[in-house]
């Protein structure tokens, strides 16, 4: 199974620091973000990955490189624009495979195993929920059963973390196109499974969130 790293965002929330540094080379630790996700996902077995790539992409490519420097094998998704999350993988199914695929956003920070996510999913798609952060507290999907819905009264914060059958984005026309509706046609059908995290996690979309995962890297 092969995994995709969403690293195509502007970063409007970290400016001025994605100004001149594409987010996902943002150090924490020491270390770029994007080189945090892939370490853990090469642990996991994760070692063919695709990364797509729009502001200062050149400089993400540069860096990483094949990969091989991280035991990795990194193919790139270049979309000059970012074509948000929905449109960033259709552009890149041609590189996945026809399986399914593992896709993680490049602005997330967790120690989520990935090794258990190899195999699924059953249905169209299967995502990594979490317990909701003060700053999203409203959440975004109700879990019953394993079975991802729309309707649930108890939402939980969907973690930037899923598997995807490439079926989900069968008939669609290439270009921009959010996720999130996607994801609800498909679980009116209950073709959306899923799994409760409450493990590590943050979304590294603030500067003080970026200072708060650097603070915790270097505190161990």
């Amino acid at each position: 199974m092969k995994a995709m790293i969403l690293a195509a965002g502007r970063g409007e929330r970290l400016r001025p620091l994605t100004d001149h540094t594409p987010k996902p080379l943002l150090l924490a630790g020491g270390r770029p973000l994007v080189e945090h996700i892939i370490t853990a996902l090469v642990a996991s077995g994760f070692r063919d990955i695709v990364v797509n790539t729009a502001h200062l992409g050149d400089r993400i490519e540069r860096h990483l490189g094949d990969g091989s420097r991280l035991e990795a094998r990194i193919a790139y998704s270049r979309e000059g624009e970012a074509l948000e999350t929905g449109g960033g993988i259709q552009r890149a199914l041609p590189v996945l495979d026809d399986g399914p695929f593992l896709v993680v956003n490049g602005d997330i920070a967790t120690d989520f195993p990935f090794a258990r996510l190899r195999g699924l999913p059953e249905r169209l798609a299967h995502l990594v929920l979490v317990p909701n952060p003060p700053h999203h507290a409203q959440g975004d999907f109700g879990l019953q059963d394993g079975v991802v819905s729309d309707s649930e009264p108890k939402r939980h914060t969907f973690a930037g973390i899923g598997v995807y059958r490439p079926e989900l984005f069968r008939g669609l026309n290439p270009g921009r196109f959010a996720l999130a509706p996607l994801l609800r046609a498909a679980m009116k059908e209950a073709m959306v499974s899923g799994e409760l995290y409450e493990g590590f996690w943050m979304d590294i979309g603030t500067v003080e969130r970026l200072k708060a995962y650097d603070r915790r890297l270097k505190g161990r």
